[in-house]
């Protein structure tokens, strides 16, 4: 086995975090992956990973050799790419984390035309309720709304993300349409329920001047395509990003509240652990989803007064 296979093993291993992941990955049995990291271990004279029958966790030597091993594929494949062919179809695995609503309703479409454009290239997508944490779980990119969790990401905006207030017109006839702030609070609001925002708790900035407002409501709900029904069906007011509610409100089925006002923007970002050097693919994959959300559907609020 040559190093930059063996580097290629390590790394796999690292990032699936176990050796039955990485034998799944591979295609071959959990002991051949057991026997092929005691090989290398050997060869170093190194113990690489810490292991036990549940769990397996890396040495400092471990963590050395990851790291290390992370830049030197990166660059290898930076080579490959610049003198080979494969500059214009970039290859090989990305592994990317969204939330439920906006990964199944936006990101997996998107994915599956990235590779009806680059067949070399494999993904695998995980959708979850929360953001997982990249680096633990192995990820090369995870899409992100509003502001960035920490200064250990790397971050591309991907998409504007303007949020707009609206409700049915089969709710306002029946309650009433809020013509300030304050009036939120005698209405029914319904709440997304997603990563730690404050739950309740909508923004506003007017004049550069940014106001919270606390809202209620009897609806709440962590997926926005559920909740984006709930209004429909005249249920309450929603805060909702613009492209979702967009051919809803040129239909009247939703109208615009409080124009005058702006809530807080949500933009969507793609980001990536600081530690890791952007491969050729991943930087092609953030350019293509910039490139189609360019196009996503958004409203001309003059067209709709």
């Amino acid at each position: 086995m040559n190093p930059t296979q063996d580097l290629g093993f390590f790394h796999l291993l690292a990032k699936q975090g176990s050796l039955a992941a990485t034998a799944r990955e591979l295609g071959v049995t959990p002991p051949a992956v057991s026997k092929r990291l005691s090989v290398l271990e050997a060869r170093l004279g190194v113990r690489l990973v810490n292991r036990t029958t549940r769990s397996m966790s890396l040495t400092a030597e471990g963590e050395l050799y990851f790291a290390h091993a992370a830049r030197i594929l990166v660059q290898v494949d930076e080579v490959e790419q610049l003198l080979g062919r494969h500059r214009a179809e970039p290859k090989g695995l990305i592994r990317v984390n969204a939330s439920l609503g906006f990964g199944r309703r936006y990101i997996g479409p998107a994915l599956a035309d990235f590779y009806a454009r680059y067949p070399d290239i494999e993904v695998q997508l995980e959708i979850s309720d929360h953001p997982l944490d990249l680096a633990s779980h192995g990820f090369d990119l995870g899409i992100r709304f509003g502001t960035l969790p920490d200064a250990s990401f790397h971050a591309r905006k991907i998409a504007s993300n303007r949020r707009l207030l609206c409700a049915s017109p089969l709710y306002l006839d029946k309650y009433g349409t809020p013509s300030k702030l304050a009036d939120l609070a005698q209405h029914n609001c319904i709440f997304l329920r997603q990563n730690e925002s404050p739950y309740g708790v909508w923004s506003f900035t007017s004049g550069g001047r940014t106001q919270t407002i606390k809202v209620q409501g009897a609806l709440s709900c962590n997926d926005g395509e559920v909740a984006l029904n709930w209004a429909l069906q005249g249920h309450g007011i929603l805060l909702r990003a613009e492209w979702d509610i967009a051919r809803y409100v040129r239909s009247g089925r939703l109208r615009l509240l409080l124009e005058d006002q702006t809530p807080s923007r949500a933009d969507v970002y793609a980001v990536y652990p600081q530690q890791l050097h952007l491969s050729t693919r991943v930087r092609r994959l953030i350019d293509f989803l910039i490139e189609r959300f360019e196009r996503i559907d958004h409203l001309d609020l003059e067209d709709v007064q």
